[in-house]
């Protein structure tokens, strides 16, 4: 049986850590659970996942830079545990109410501000993963735009539907508005940051005539999306009776897009 050495479980963990992505699980665990009678768990996980991930960065990582999305997440959960700690019983109600829609508010301003200063901020954990020598080439430079700009939408889109359900619904726990939605737009740029990379650099090759694989195919990128429709009717079903029908569409449909989508991929 193979067994990992020390310096590969290491280059493993280093790598994990280099993601982008895991800079944004604080924010991502904190839009999830935040909501009325929540907020002291979810600042209080998300303020736990953002310092040991920042522990681990400084540990496994030992030439690491500080990253402006690790210096947000410090800040912003730091400020929203001493409010919630010293606030009154009306503040802790607006935060357990709003708080989700002002973080993902944060991180559309995090996304769309770094690029407006040339730095997306998803750049910082490439340059850890990538050889120096393509850091200012135009494929990985829009690479990093793009996936910076998708992270922000889908926040944007999490915090959208978040208002609506608070100020037009009067229901933050709603179950499209609060979670299916917001899941639905993290889901997506997830799966976008896993598979457009693949495609710039198989674009890249081709336009320098060089040898390499196809560019991943569309439906890769919708294929986990898809599969996500089932769940989601079958949540239907169960939390929104006056949509019954919605849930059969969904897990029908869900269940032939996956197989078509399977099948192109």
């Amino acid at each position: 049986m193979k067994t990992e050495t020390p310096a590969t479980a290491r280059g493993a963990v280093a790598g994990f850590l280099e993601n982008p992505v895991i800079g944004m699980a604080p924010w991502i665990i904190f839009s999830l659970l935040v909501g009325p009678g929540r907020f002291e768990i979810a600042v209080v996980l998300a303020l736990a996942a953002t310092v040991v991930l920042v522990a681990a960065g400084r540990i496994v990582n030992r030439g690491s830079t500080w990253k402006l999305l690790e210096i947000a997440d410090l800040v912003f959960f730091t400020v929203m545990a001493v409010i919630g700690a010293f606030a009154s019983d009306g503040t802790r109600r607006w935060l357990e109410t709003y708080a989700g829609e002002v973080s993902n508010i944060a991180l559309f301003l995090i996304a769309f501000g770094s690029m407006a200063v040339r730095v997306p901020f998803t750049l910082q954990y490439a340059r850890e993963q990538v050889d120096p020598a393509y850091w200012h080439t135009p494929t990985f430079l829009r690479t990093n735009y793009l996936i910076t700009g998708v992270w922000g939408l889908a926040f944007l889109v999490a915090a959208v539907a978040g208002a609506y359900g608070d100020l037009v619904l009067h229901n933050p726990n709603n179950i499209w508005t609060g979670w299916i939605i917001q899941i639905l737009a993290i889901v997506a740029a997830l799966r976008f940051t896993a598979w457009y990379p693949d495609v710039a650099r198989a674009r890249a090759l081709r336009a320098a005539g060089r040898p390499g694989p196809e560019p991943p195919h569309l439906a890769g990128m919708f294929l986990p999306l898809a599969g996500l429709l089932v769940p989601i009717g079958i949540a239907v079903l169960i939390f929104d009776d006056n949509v019954w029908w919605l849930g059969v569409v969904l897990i029908v449909g869900g269940g032939m897009l996956t197989r078509a989508l399977t099948a192109r991929n």
